[in-house]
């Protein structure tokens, strides 16, 4: 993979490649218009879908930054992007193309005061993985091999800038209308400030390990604040494949069962009793060790879930209000996805549409043991949220609805949903998080 020798730092550098990755979106809607001359419908917007995602994750990951974090957030909306899509914006997980070597010195220098080589009895200078905020090298340090994650430069700078260039793009594509949308965009652009600022991560780490550490076949890496900055982190190097990879290739079940409990488990004691969450479950956050465990290897997004909407948000998992039209329709209010201004059109439409969604994602909260492995069970919340999805668009509807607290958690879930699936676990005890 091709090394970067820059980045693009200020905000004129990186609109100007949004501009041209632009540019050539339109020349592939040219193509297309003339490609379904020819060929069916579904051929020309199948070739164009990849043209596009191929081009805009070009340009992405050469920006790296929050840009790329929104792609690699959007990886795991599966249900609303096509393919071409998720399968593109999925690299941004943990395979882009990392700094040069010389680039890599030069900003540890400037982060750390100190060339590698001053600090480290060895340091290799070519990334090991390389995301969408930072990139990881190997290190040696008094026998021990450590992770040495070093933070693109001028990242956290253009944070603000990067969103409010994507905030047309994404407010199109989720049919998000002006009027209460800045809330949802500063929850997006506080959590992305957090995951630049690799203090405040160690913090959040040494918190985690020590809160979860009791949880059966689960492991994390040691933490090394000596060695660590603002946009430097240096821990423990863990052997291991990622978990993405481990799926495509495992052929135990019974490993893949344990491995999902170990992860079930994890999540649920984190949101009912830490009431504070790993909110970024994508394959490249876990690794699964020679030993058959599973290693979380990084905390920079975590989400505090305040006590007034975990009451009536988890409450509808229950349900007895499900079933309760008087009590479903409250809650629905106090998470502010009704508001007290809508329409009749409106109030049946979100009550509806919310039903149905939670009826079927709860489920596996109303069962001792779920079978996370069944096709059918993910292909049916799909269809229920594409069918939603088209019709708040078709319909003009605001779909910016619920608290600024869903974002995170609801991503946490899906997520977490999406893992499973992947390590196709089985007979996972729901409630096993009670137990320690």
């Amino acid at each position: 993979m091709k090394t970067l020798k820059n980045i693009p730092i200020s905000k004129i550098q990186r609109a100007s490649k949004l501009v041209q990755t632009g540019a050539k979106v339109g020349v592939n809607y040219l193509k297309y218009y003339g490609d379904k001359m020819v060929h069916s419908e579904e051929e020309a917007k199948e070739r164009l879908d990849e043209s596009n995602a191929t081009d805009i994750y070009d340009s992405l990951k050469d920006l790296k930054g929050s840009a790329l974090k929104l792609a690699q957030m959007l990886s795991m909306e599966k249900n609303i992007l096509p393919q071409a899509y998720v399968e593109k914006f999925s690299l941004s997980q943990f395979s882009v193309p990392p700094l040069s070597a010389p680039l890599v010195l030069k900003t540890f220098k400037k982060s750390f005061g100190k060339f590698p080589s001053e600090i480290f009895d060895a340091f290799n200078p070519e990334a090991i993985n390389a995301a969408s905020i930072g990139q990881v090298h190997k290190a040696e340090k008094d026998g021990k091999t450590l992770a040495v994650k070093i933070q693109y430069p001028g990242i956290a700078d253009s944070i603000l800038s990067d969103l409010a260039m994507v905030k047309p793009i994404a407010m199109k594509m989720f049919n998000i209308k002006g009027e209460h949308s800045d809330v949802y965009f500063k929850e997006v652009e506080g959590k992305l400030l957090e995951e630049t600022n690799y203090l405040l991560e160690i913090e959040q780490s040494k918190e985690v390990v020590a809160a979860c550490a009791h949880i059966p076949n689960l492991e994390f890496p040691r933490y090394y604040e000596d060695f660590s900055s603002q946009q430097i982190i240096t821990m423990d190097w863990m052997e291991g494949m990622h978990l993405s990879e481990f799926a495509k290739i495992n052929t135990n079940a019974e490993l893949a069962s344990q491995l999902g409990q170990a992860l079930w488990d994890f999540y649920l004691y984190q949101m009912h009793t830490l009431k504070k969450v790993h909110a970024d479950p994508h394959p490249g956050n876990f690794l699964v060790s020679e030993k058959g465990k599973l290693i979380a290897i990084d905390f920079g997004c975590m989400k505090i879930i305040p006590e007034d909407f975990y009451l009536p948000y988890f409450e509808l998992f229950n349900k007895e209000i499900l079933d309760d039209s008087k009590r479903f329709h409250k809650q629905l209010l106090k998470l502010e996805i009704l508001r007290k201004d809508d329409s009749e059109e409106e109030i049946a439409f979100f009550t509806n549409m919310f039903h149905d969604v939670l009826s079927f994602f709860t489920q596996p909260f109303r069962e001792e043991t779920f079978d996370f492995s069944d096709p059918a069970f993910f292909e049916k919340i799909a269809a229920i949220g594409e069918r939603y999805f088209k019709s708040t668009r078709s319909n003009k509807m605001n779909a910016n609805r619920g608290s600024k607290h869903f974002i995170y958690l609801n991503r946490t879930f899906f997520g977490l949903f999406n893992l499973m699936f992947d390590l196709q676990a089985k007979n996972i005890k729901i409630n096993n998080y009670q137990n320690f």
